[in-house]
């Protein structure tokens, strides 16, 4: 199984690890390792994590306000958002047109 990005979740997850790195040095690079690792264990296990509206599951991130928001497209994981827990929850749903 392989995964990929929408690109507005690709730019949100380069502000978030840029807003961490400029808060502490090197909280950035923890930041992704944690999405990293929250996406390897979608992949390992997709239909596990909790289904936010139709097909789209939420898996949290560890140590962040964070959530993974994606959808199993033909065998593949596609990333719809990278999340703040505290954004609008709404803001997404446009992606999947």
């Amino acid at each position: 199984m392989k995964f990929s990005f929408h690109p507005e979740a690709v730019a949100e997850f380069y502000s978030a690890i840029d807003y961490y790195e400029s808060c502490e040095l090197g909280l950035g690079y923890d930041f992704s390792l944690e999405v990293y690792d929250g996406i390897q264990s979608i992949l390992r296990a997709p239909t596990v994590w909790p289904i936010m509206v139709g097909d789209v599951r939420r898996r949290l991130v560890n140590r962040f306000p964070y959530g993974i928001l994606y959808a199993v497209e033909n065998d593949d994981v596609f990333v719809l958002a990278i999340m703040h827990l505290r954004r609008d929850p709404d803001f997404w749903k446009d992606r999947r047109d």
